[in-house]
């Protein structure tokens, strides 16, 4: 099956909507077109074909959008390269997903000699002539991969996942099947457009026609005062944009004109939703991952504190169940979160062996550990690699870090198992927190958490708990902490 090059289609149908604004330029979606079919020009000046896999490495910026859009309008492939990698790091990336050559970002230009394909800097690619009889897309193959993203590696070295254009045409139509959205919205995006969220939005922004704003970073400040400007309804945000959102507005509140904040990252603390409630602010906490390009199960606001903690239920054409012992799971009974759909990658790039582990039939299995209620609402407990077993009894760290998080003056959390002689493993927590003592943590635990599942050790820490780019906890660093710490003694 195919469909219209949606770059092309958008541009023939709306041609005068605005289409993206950075800063303070603003693009309709037929002068986007323009843009995008001169770099496309460009592209193919230097020898990019129709299934080159080109690596992107860039903050946002309206050239780096641009860009994107080109290498669909050319049919090349765009591996979208994390920021805040080192060199070796991305050297890893470039050999895993067999790119051809490196687009960067001035910013980036001191890895240009540690890169081991050629480069070519945004600067360059625009001084560069266009091959004016370049063959643009006429129509997108959509089982033909589109992009390709790499996991955060929270269990491992990162995995290349395919995202084909069904993947994002099938998260598109999900997203404005359950959420409303419309031409009329204009989608905030101050998450990387190298990451799941920030790319869909894009995606999104051609399917329905709608103005997307984009940051360079997240300015809460910012955000916040072009909220209250009515500049934006839709906003993406993980839980500690949120909370900087919340902070910085303080006693004012959002117009009736914002009508969807998408919260990803994980369950949200109590205090958020209710700050969010008091303000008026709809919280539709989210569940997705690269592999489903994007989100695949949602929480409507009004469920928000009726069903505290749940990811909500699946997007239309998707669907969730829950493993345990190759049975599905009854309700409230937990084991490994499944999901299928069109949305759903195809595979990781020349990962048979991923492949083969990850997919039962058409059904993925995610390696995240959760369980449904009877309602069909889903709840994520943890990754399944993260599973401490003391006891023989399964402690899932994501459980103990969302009872921590809940008390007031704990602004982050972080659990990992450290060995013990007698019970296996026992939970470590880590706590960023200001005017609480370790025993009133455990106070707190003492009354949520089974004694079993509470906090043997509590270490306090000043500093930031390990995040990557998307906000995922990144626990290996944790225990490499806690090993450290156990040497020094």
């Amino acid at each position: 099956m195919k469909i219209p090059n949606w770059i092309k289609q958008r541009a023939y149908l709306t041609p005068n909507r605005p289409a993206i604004t950075y800063e303070e330029q603003t693009l309709t979606f037929f002068e986007l077109y323009e843009r995008v079919s001169q770099t496309a020009g460009k592209l193919a000046k230097l020898g990019v074909k129709q299934g080159e896999h080109i690596g992107v490495l860039s903050k946002n910026q309206l050239d780096f959008a641009i860009l994107l859009y080109s290498l669909q309008h050319i049919g090349a492939i765009s591996v979208l390269i994390n920021t805040r990698l080192s060199a070796a790091e991305i050297n890893f990336q470039l050999t895993e997903a067999k790119i051809n050559r490196m687009i960067l970002d001035h910013a980036f230009l001191q890895y240009r000699d540690q890169l081991e394909v050629p480069t070519v800097l945004f600067s360059e690619l625009d001084q560069t002539e266009e091959n004016n009889l370049f063959k643009e897309m006429d129509y997108f193959q959509m089982e033909d991969v589109c992009s390709m993203m790499f996991t955060s590696g929270t269990t491992g070295n990162p995995k290349a996942v395919q995202q084909s254009y069904q993947n994002h045409w099938w998260s598109a139509i999900g997203s404005a099947l359950n959420l409303g959205l419309s031409e009329k919205d204009t989608w905030m995006c101050a998450v990387p457009l190298f990451h799941i969220s920030g790319y869909s939005i894009l995606i999104k922004s051609m399917v329905y026609g709608m103005h997307v704003r984009l940051y360079h970073q997240f300015n809460p400040s910012q955000i916040n005062q072009d909220i209250v400007e009515e500049k934006g309804s839709i906003l993406s945000v993980v839980t500690t944009m949120a909370t900087q959102l919340l902070d910085e507005i303080r006693e004012s509140s959002y117009p009736s004109s914002f009508r969807c904040m998408l919260l990803g990252g994980g369950p949200a603390p109590l205090s958020i939703l209710e700050a969010c409630k008091e303000k008026n602010i709809p919280v539709y906490q989210t569940y997705g991952m690269t592999e489903t390009a994007s989100q695949i199960v949602t929480l409507a606001p009004e469920d928000s504190m009726r069903k505290l903690g749940s990811a909500g239920k699946p997007l239309f054409p998707c669907e969730v169940k829950i493993m345990k012992d190759n049975n599905q799971a009854l309700p409230f009974e937990e084991g490994e979160i499944c999901v299928k759909g069109p949305n759903v990658t195809k595979g990781y790039y020349f990962h048979p062996k991923a492949n083969e582990e990850s997919f039962v039939g058409d059904w993925f299995y995610t390696g995240d550990i959760g369980l449904m209620d009877e309602e069909g609402y889903l709840y994520i407990l943890d990754r399944r690699s993260d599973l401490i077993i003391s006891g023989g009894e399964n402690i899932y760290p994501a459980e103990i870090e969302n009872v921590l998080i809940q008390h007031p003056n704990i602004e982050d959390a972080g659990v990992v198992g450290m060995k013990n002689n007698r019970w296996g493993e026992v939970p470590v927590a880590y706590v960023k927190a200001t005017n609480i003592s370790k025993d009133e943590i455990k106070r707190w635990c003492a009354d949520k958490l089974a004694p079993y599942k509470q906090p043997k050790q509590i270490v306090m820490t000043k500093d930031p708990l390990p995040r990557n780019a998307t906000n995922k906890l990144l626990r290996r660093e944790l225990k490499g902490r806690l090993e450290a710490s156990k040497d020094e003694d």
